[in-house]
């Protein structure tokens, strides 16, 4: 049995307690087991690949603590993929002690496959069999305890969203665990048919223990003719993004004003009067602490509204099953820019975060189809881009803004379809494509529970990671900033002359052609390689130190920017923005990304993506300003 698994670096497991893993399908309701067994919120979606790496939680069962492992999905454990293989070398090789097989129950004949190779495993199994409501709504009918008897496992319904067999399942744990570690009746087959005899073996399963009534098409079949169909279903992807970032605008800016107001005037302001009585003939502190970190971390709060309704809606979209229709509509994309069918789902994901998605990139079987997916998933538009989006086309487009940023995400799947279509010419002519392999989840109403857990995760995890970066990263450019290249004291030189402005200045020239050669721009897009929502901030720094005199909010912030932008583009500060925004999209990413293509690809490949991306955004962003300046965009 599964004499094709091979090890994925050694994976070990440190054993301080017995080890659950939880096998299984992609899509089959996996990580909504974990995350209800352990408590805690394990990312989930209502589309497959949301696992691409282990989720561990310790969980108490009778007293005992279990340590319990969320394994990437696999169809078996002959694995055809780096994620796979890791399910394989944890399960088989590391010796877990229980495996608990989650099975499909309205798609039982494509898990029993896998379940046959668990038996084999030298752990105990139980299995759960989740969405037993959807299987009786198609007129599957499971006769549970002759499946039991059968496979000689415990079976147990579950629903893992509405908690339902939860104690079954950890009753059935703390058996399994305080039996000996041998094999659980295993099923032999000759090694040169084993695939062939394991799929006899599953319709004969099937025959004794499934029976189908007549089955009428479902709701999930009736739409599912709309919204995936070639061209109805683009436009009805077109029109749910159109509302999703329509809404997040609209919705966020009074929020975002009044978190404005209390950041930069009600408590920047009390805390500049503070200062100024406490150390009085201490301006540099004031500098530091007002107009550098409150300034530019207060207007990185402001996209908390953005972020949460944001995440929110996309929750709901996913947790409805509709991400997976997304998915299949725009695998047609994937056709035209060449990509593997498996790489879509790690773009999908890079719309959250990029660091992730090049991790998920482990779900695509062929190693040059994986380093393809790698280095275009950071031209998909991250969270922290989107904080840039609304910013800037709430300064310049107003009412509009939302109709903007809907056009950058479309703007960011063209330079995903251009971009991989340039790395296969320059790196990987004569890779074929792989087809797209999906199983469509049935729609379902979202649970609200998890739905509000899971953007809030989202909103948890942007603000854990951006705000020890975004304060490290206000407190060097500030320093940067008090650096003198003239005679003035340390932080008492004027921003346009310390080094941070000597390096702002040294760079503007080359984006003249783009319409942004602005020292404050070009200054904080290099400092955006850190993370992207850094660009705000380092704006908000730069504004707040160089005009002292009077009281820093979002409001002075956009009207300076909007005064530059329109003198370094010749009175077309529009066209200079759009290009601008184009160039965010499409250049380096954060080095965070770039440490994840590192441990992904090496160093190489990393290095490559980053200078092609550099040069391959300088010239799109140049080509669209002079366009846009050309037809008379202001």
């Amino acid at each position: 049995m599964c004499s094709e698994c091979q090890t994925t670096g050694g994976a070990a497991i440190t054993r301080t307690a017995p080890v659950v893993a939880l096998l299984g399908r992609p899509n089959v309701g996996k990580s909504t087991l974990f995350s209800r067994l352990a408590g805690v919120h394990r990312k989930m979606g209502n589309w497959p690949a949301t696992t691409v790496e282990v989720g561990t939680a310790t969980i108490t069962v009778d007293g005992r603590a279990i340590e319990l492992l969320d394994l990437p999905g696999t169809a078996s454990l002959s694995p055809i993929s780096p994620d796979e293989a890791l399910a394989c070398d944890l399960v088989v090789d590391a010796g877990v002690d229980v495996v608990l097989t989650v099975v499909d129950a309205s798609n039982i004949a494509r898990c029993l496959f896998l379940l046959s190779q668990a038996r084999e495993i030298s752990a105990h199994v139980i299995v759960a069999l989740t969405m037993t409501d959807i299987a009786e709504r198609r007129g599957i009918h499971l006769d549970v305890d002759g499946l039991a008897r059968e496979l000689g496992v415990p079976v147990i319904p579950v629903i893992p969203r509405t908690g339902e067999g939860m104690d079954r399942i950890r009753t059935a744990i703390a058996d399994a665990v305080a039996l000996p570690h041998v094999p659980h009746h295993p099923v032999h087959f000759d090694d040169a048919s084993e695939a062939a005899q394991r799929l006899t073996w599953v319709s004969a399963v099937m025959a004794r223990h499934v029976e189908r009534r007549e089955e009428r098409p479902t709701l999930t079949d009736r739409v599912d003719r709309v919204v995936t169909a070639p061209v109805l279903g683009s436009v009805v992807l077109l029109a749910v993004l159109w509302v999703v970032f329509q809404a997040t605008t609209t919705l966020a800016a009074p929020l975002q004003d009044l978190l404005d107001r209390l950041m930069n005037r009600t408590i920047g302001g009390q805390v500049a009067t503070w200062l100024q009585q406490l150390a009085p003939t201490a301006p540099w502190l004031r500098g530091l602490i007002v107009d550098g970190v409150i300034a530019g971390v207060g207007t990185l709060l402001t996209f908390l509204p953005v972020m949460s309704i944001m995440f929110l809606l996309l929750a709901i979209l996913e947790d409805s099953g509709y991400m997976a229709r997304a998915a299949v509509v725009a695998d047609h994309l994937m056709r035209v820019a060449g990509l593997p069918g498996k790489a879509l789902l790690p773009l999908l994901v890079g719309f959250g975060c990029n660091v992730p998605a090049v991790s998920s990139t482990r779900s695509v079987g062929d190693a040059r189809h994986r380093i393809l997916a790698g280095l275009v998933v950071p031209f998909t538009a991250c969270s922290a881009r989107l904080a840039v989006y609304v910013f800037v086309a709430g300064i310049f487009f107003g009412n509009r803004a939302g109709t903007v940023v809907f056009c950058m995400y479309l703007v960011s799947i063209s330079l995903v379809v251009v971009g991989s279509l340039l790395f296969r010419t320059l790196f990987f002519r004569g890779v074929a494509r792989e087809p797209l392999l999906i199983e469509l989840p049935p729609y379902r109403l979202p649970t609200t529970k998890f739905v509000f857990a899971d953007a809030w995760l989202r909103v948890r995890g942007f603000l854990q990671e951006a705000g020890g970066i975004v304060v490290a990263t206000v407190l060097i450019v500030w320093f940067l900033m008090s650096v003198p290249l003239g005679g003035a004291g340390f932080a008492a030189t004027p921003v346009a002359d310390s080094a941070y402005g000597a390096m702002a200045r040294a760079v503007a020239p080359v984006f003249a052609p783009a319409g942004f050669d602005d020292w404050h721009t070009t200054g904080a897009l290099v400092t955006g390689f850190v993370a992207k929502e850094v660009v705000i901030t380092s704006w908000a720094q730069n504004y707040a130190l160089v005009d002292a005199s009077q009281h820093f909010d979002r409001a002075t912030l956009a009207r300076n920017l909007r005064q530059d932008l329109t003198r370094s583009s010749g009175g077309h500060p529009d066209a200079a923005v759009i290009a601008f925004l184009v160039f965010l999209t499409a250049y380096t990413p954060c080095v965070a990304t770039v440490g994840a293509q590192r441990r992904e690809f090496g160093w190489r490949w990393a290095a490559t993506g980053m200078v092609t991306q550099v040069l391959f955004a300088w010239a799109i962003a140049v080509v669209v300003f002079q366009a846009l300046r050309a037809l008379g965009v202001g």
